[in-house]
């Protein structure tokens, strides 16, 4: 299990929450990361490649920061191993329906949707977050994985 590290969780909500105000600020579009990725792969396919560039550069800047975080802090990822395969992919497929049921992920209902004080983004966060504790339950206390 990871410790506990506020500071770094407190930077990283902030660059959230920067990034997502310089995104509808500049292009007027919320930051769903799972919608800009989407966009990415529909945008590319009709070649649009306005609209393309900026999902591109969006998503480009989140990986060139996590890895600059890591250069810059020594910070390893310590990931917990011995989860079966199945059970991975079938939560990525689980995550993957429920994003696209909701017409979202967390970080544009509960970045985005939440600061517009979305009724809607509200009812979806809180199920991602009900969702989330009963999955990890499940695995821990009746799973034992």
């Amino acid at each position: 299990m990871s410790e506990f590290t506020p500071v770094a969780g407190l930077m990283g909500g902030a660059l959230i929450g920067t990034s997502a105000v310089f995104l509808l600020a500049f292009t007027g579009r919320l930051a769903g990361i799972s919608n800009i990725a989407h966009g990415l792969i529909t945008s590319l396919r009709q070649g649009k490649t306005l609209d393309s560039a900026w999902r591109f550069v969006f998503l480009l800047g989140m990986v060139a920061a996590t890895w600059a975080y890591f250069q810059t802090t020594g910070a390893t990822v310590n990931p917990r191993q011995h989860y079966p395969a199945g059970l991975l992919v079938l939560g990525g497929l689980l995550v993957g329906y429920g994003t696209s049921m909701g017409n979202g992920c967390t970080s544009g209902h509960g970045v985005c949707g939440l600061g517009r004080l979305s009724v809607r983004s509200l009812a979806a966060t809180l199920t991602f977050m009900a969702t989330g504790g009963l999955t990890v339950f499940v695995l821990r206390h009746v799973a034992h994985i």
